[in-house]
C-alpha cells in the first residue's frame, strides 16, 4: 500500500483516446501535443504509448531533447520555436522541427550557417494575438522561407484558435476564414485544430490536428466531461484515509474554521493536499470518491491533508482508498469546484505523487 498519493496512468485509455481523434478527423495526421510533461501524465511514457501518432509537439527544446534521449524517433515540433540562433545546430542535430512566429527566428534561419535543413511550420496570428506573424507579413515570410537555404522545401502553415471551446462563439469560424484568405493559393499542409476544434469544428481539421487535453480523456468544454465525447479518463489520482474523527453538531473544522458540522458526524482525513497538487481553492462540498460513494470536502485544503464528511453512520476504515479524480469522479467537476480548469490541476501535480502506469 502506497504511503503517498498515487497517479495511475491508464495507457490503454490513452490509446483509445488517440483512436477517437483519428475517428473524428480521419483525413488528418495527428500531431500529439505533449507539452508540460504530457499535461502532467509523464512525457516519455505517454510518447511511448502513443506510437500511432504521426508526430509529437512540445513547447520547449528541453522537452524535445528528453524525448530524443529516451529513444523517441518520431518527428517532434517545437511549438514556441527556438529562442536564439545558437539553438539551431541543436535542432538540426536532433532532427527537430520548429515553428517560426517572428522576425528574429526568420532572420536567424537566414543568417546562421547550417550543415543541413530544418522543417519549418509558419505560424500566422489569425486572432489569438499571442504568437504568430501578422496577416500582412505572410507573403514576405512565406517568400523568404522558401528562399532560405536552411529550410526544407514544403513549409507547413498553422494558426491557433482562441475560442474553439466556446460553442456559441463566432470567433472560430472568423479565424478559420481569415486564415484561409491569408494562405489562398498555397498548397502547403495546414494545422489549426486543437482538442476543442477536433470535437466541434470539423471544417478546421485540415491536414494536421493537434490534440492535447482530449488525449487524456478530458473535455475542453465548460460543463462537459470527457465521457460525453466517448473519451476515457487516463489519470486516476488517489490516496488513503489516515484518520477518522467524531465531531459534534456546530463544531468547526480546518484552517480558518470555514466548515461547521450541521449534525453529529464522522470526518475522514485523507493524505493529499496542495503540496501534492490537489487544488488549494477547492471549496467545501467538493466531491471525493470513497467506498462507492461521493463524500464532501469539509474545510480548507491543507498542504498534506484534506478532510471529508463521511456521515454519521460511516463504516469506512483507516487505509481505505479515496479517489480525488479519475473514471469514478470526473476531473472536470473538481476543476469547477476549485474555480479553475482541468489543465491546471494536471500540470500542478508535484513530485511527491507516485506515478504508476498500467
Amino acid at each position: 500500500m502506497s504511503r503517498r498519493p498515487v497517479a495511475q496512468i491508464d495507457l490503454v485509455a490513452l490509446q483509445h483516446n488517440l483512436q477517437r481523434v483519428k475517428t473524428l478527423a480521419p483525413a488528418s495526421q495527428v500531431l500529439a501535443v505533449l507539452k508540460a510533461n504530457a499535461y502532467g501524465h509523464g512525457l516519455v511514457r505517454v510518447a511511448q504509448a502513443l506510437s500511432e501518432a504521426d508526430a509529437f509537439a512540445v513547447a520547449r527544446i528541453d522537452e524535445a531533447l528528453a524525448l530524443r534521449t529516451a529513444g523517441i524517433v518520431k518527428p517532434i515540433v517545437l511549438l514556441e520555436g527556438f529562442y536564439e540562433a545558437a539553438e539551431l545546430p541543436i535542432l538540426l542535430a536532433n532532427n527537430l522541427q520548429t515553428v517560426v512566429h517572428n522576425e528574429m527566428q526568420l532572420t536567424a534561419l537566414e543568417q546562421t550557417p547550417l550543415e543541413g535543413q530544418l522543417k519549418v511550420w509558419l505560424k500566422i496570428d489569425s486572432g489569438m494575438h499571442r504568437l504568430g506573424i501578422e496577416p500582412s507579413e505572410f507573403d514576405s515570410f512565406y517568400r523568404r522561407l522558401w528562399q532560405c537555404s536552411a529550410v526544407l522545401p514544403g513549409i507547413r502553415l498553422m494558426s491557433h484558435f482562441c475560442c474553439a471551446d466556446e460553442l456559441s462563439s463566432a470567433r472560430t469560424t472568423s479565424q478559420l476564414a481569415l486564415f484561409e484568405q491569408i494562405i489562398a493559393g498555397k498548397a502547403e499542409q495546414r494545422s489549426l485544430a486543437n482538442s476543442a476544434a477536433i470535437l466541434a469544428w470539423p471544417a478546421s481539421h485540415a491536414e494536421w490536428v493537434r490534440p492535447g487535453l482530449m488525449l487524456h480523456g478530458i473535455s475542453p468544454f465548460n460543463g462537459h466531461v470527457g465521457q460525453q465525447h466517448q473519451l476515457k479518463p487516463v489519470m486516476r489520482l488517489s490516496s488513503r484515509l489516515i484518520a477518522l474523527r467524531n465531531v459534534r453538531q456546530g463544531e468547526r473544522v480546518g484552517y480558518g474554521a470555514t466548515w461547521q458540522a450541521p449534525i453529529d458526524t464522522i470526518l475522514g482525513v485523507i493524505a493529499v493536499g496542495y503540496g501534492d497538487g490537489y487544488p488549494r481553492h477547492a471549496c467545501n462540498g467538493t466531491p471525493v470518491w470513497l467506498n462507492g460513494r461521493e463524500v464532501a470536502l469539509a474545510g480548507r485544503v491543507s498542504m498534506d491533508m484534506i478532510t471529508v464528511d463521511l456521515g454519521p453512520d460511516a463504516q469506512d476504515k483507516l487505509g481505505d482508498e479515496a479517489v480525488l479524480w479519475g473514471p469514478e469522479l470526473a476531473i472536470e467537476r473538481i476543476a469547477t469546484a476549485a474555480g479553475t480548469i482541468p489543465y491546471e490541476l494536471l500540470c500542478n501535480i508535484t513530485p511527491r505523487v507516485d506515478y504508476q502506469y498500467c
